[in-house]
């Protein structure tokens, strides 16, 4: 049965097309710079490349051209050839507590959501009318990134804050990566050979947006990103947590305006505002070269994380692992060694030979001897959860 799945923006469509008897991807590809004059759009299959620099006005334009190139590579003729479309959906709000098929009823509640993400989304929703304009009788599935969080108790979730105008308003932590989170969990259970109804792990999404969460049998119970993607860890560009009179102060203090707070947290922060670069590879080079600033900034990522580790220990109460995914969690020994070594007394113990080793890119295990907490790399592969949930829902 072949899958595609769709991550539409407001000015891109990232896609990857899935052959689910093999759980296999056989081609993907990015549609950007929609609505702009110079668009590109490439698609990777049979070992080939195929692209076209082209004024993409629309999305529409985009499906059209992604459907040439498929027809190029001879991977797919047409939309109606497939048993299913998933698509990536950012926020479901309070409305979602699953993966759903499309209905008119669940594209209203994703409008509805819109309020929350605003800057996703409206993307999501014009890929999803899109290709549905082009694909026939095809089912069409959305997965949302804050479903696995769903399941957070309420004391976990709601802020203290008036509780009349946290729930007339839906302020509350909805998290994200939810998606990764979930199947890096699975994964890490099936890797070590536990029943995931019974496996407690604290996942790890570190990349230039990062993410904690504390999975106990099977079911996220706390999350670090909160009502946004801004709550948490420090990120690239991210502050994370922070004290909300540091805005006032500041505001009063002229540095800063009201309608440039969200720029000045979202995009201005995190690693970028401490040292210059929102990418921890730079970080490290710096830091080789002397730079404190770099070193500073590596530090307090770091810190964070380990803060965010021992607090989801104390919630979880018995883990049976820690799991780095992402393209830092993924790649970065540096980070990963100094996290875990600072967590000795915790039962962390990673083999450092194991951790410096790049030939396996797959699913392992980091333990020295004497760990009793198992430390894992598990590679993320959102599209291949959105590829399984969509078949699961479809099968239905």
């Amino acid at each position: 049965m072949k899958i595609l799945v769709l991550n539409s923006g407001s000015s891109s469509i990232k896609f990857q097309l899935f052959l689910m008897d093999k759980n296999e991807s056989i081609a993907s590809g990015l549609i950007e710079q929609i609505g702009q004059e110079n668009g590109h759009a490439v698609l990777k299959a049979n070992g080939e490349k195929y692209e076209k620099f082209v004024q993409i006005k629309d999305h529409h334009v985009g499906l059209d051209i992604m459907n040439e190139l498929f027809r190029e590579s001879g991977v797919l003729h047409d939309l109606k050839e497939l048993d299913g479309i998933g698509h990536r959906i950012v926020h479901g709000g309070e409305s979602f507590k699953s993966s759903a098929l499309v209905t008119p009823d669940v594209i209203k509640k994703i409008e509805d959501a819109v309020v929350l993400a605003p800057l996703h989304n409206p993307g999501h929703l014009a890929g999803i009318k899109t290709a549905m304009s082009q694909s026939g009788d095809v089912p069409h599935v959305v997965v949302f990134d804050t479903v696995f969080h769903q399941t957070m108790p309420e004391y976990a979730y709601r802020y203290a804050i008036p509780y009349d105008l946290a729930k007339k308003q839906h302020v509350r932590r909805y998290g994200a990566h939810g998606t990764s989170h979930h199947y890096v969990s699975m994964q890490g259970a099936k890797f070590l050979g536990i029943p995931y109804e019974n496996f407690n792990a604290i996942t790890l999404h570190l990349g230039n947006g990062a993410s904690v969460c504390a999975v106990k049998n099977g079911k996220c119970v706390e999350t670090s990103m909160g009502l946004t993607p801004l709550e948490g860890l420090i990120m690239g560009t991210r502050s994370g947590d922070i004290d909300p009179a540091v805005i006032t102060y500041l505001m009063r203090q002229g540095e800063l305006k009201a309608d440039e707070i969200d720029t000045f947290l979202n995009k201005k922060s995190g690693l970028l505002g401490i040292c210059g670069t929102n990418d921890m590879r730079d970080v490290e080079e710096r830091i080789e070269k002397g730079d404190e600033r770099a070193k500073l900034a590596f530090d307090m990522f770091a810190h964070r994380l380990k803060k965010y580790i021992g607090a989801y220990y104390a919630v979880i109460g018995k883990v049976d692992a820690i799991i780095f995914t992402g393209g830092i969690g993924e790649n970065d020994q540096d980070m990963r060694q100094k996290v875990c070594d600072e967590l000795a007394h915790f039962g962390i113990k990673i083999d450092a030979n194991l951790n410096k080793d790049r030939s396996n890119k797959g699913d392992r295990c980091l333990d020295a001897s004497g760990a009793t907490i198992k430390t894992l790399v598990i590679p993320t592969n959102e599209e291949l959860m959105i590829a399984t949930e969509t078949l699961k829902l479809i099968k239905k």
